[in-house]
């Protein structure tokens, strides 16, 4: 384990340890009839989700592993599409024109 694992884990303890407790805290004031707590009833969990889903993130960044899907046949990546071809060498010939000027 890398010393930048161990700061991804640590954050994610210390993020689970505020929201937890919180969420907590601020149902008893909610149920105690403070209304604006029920905003942050709903508020902390969510702040709890998205700090797992920022841990996978960066771990999966640290291991080096990608979640970019390859689409396959886009017009873009393939080498012999006759109409990307004309085009670039209609670029080509422009901007050697442009040079020539």
């Amino acid at each position: 384990m890398t010393k930048d694992t161990r700061r991804i884990h640590f954050g994610l303890v210390l993020a689970e340890l505020i929201c937890i407790p919180a969420f907590f805290f601020e149902i008893s004031r909610a149920l105690a009839g403070n209304h604006l707590s029920w905003a942050y009833v709903f508020e902390w969990p969510f702040l709890g989700i998205y700090a797992i889903y920022m841990w996978r993130k960066m771990l999966r960044e640290e291991r080096g592993e990608t979640a970019k899907k390859q689409v396959t046949g886009s017009p873009i990546e393939s080498d012999n599409d006759p109409e990307l071809a004309a085009w670039n060498a209609y670029l080509a010939k422009v901007h050697e024109d442009e040079k020539t000027n």
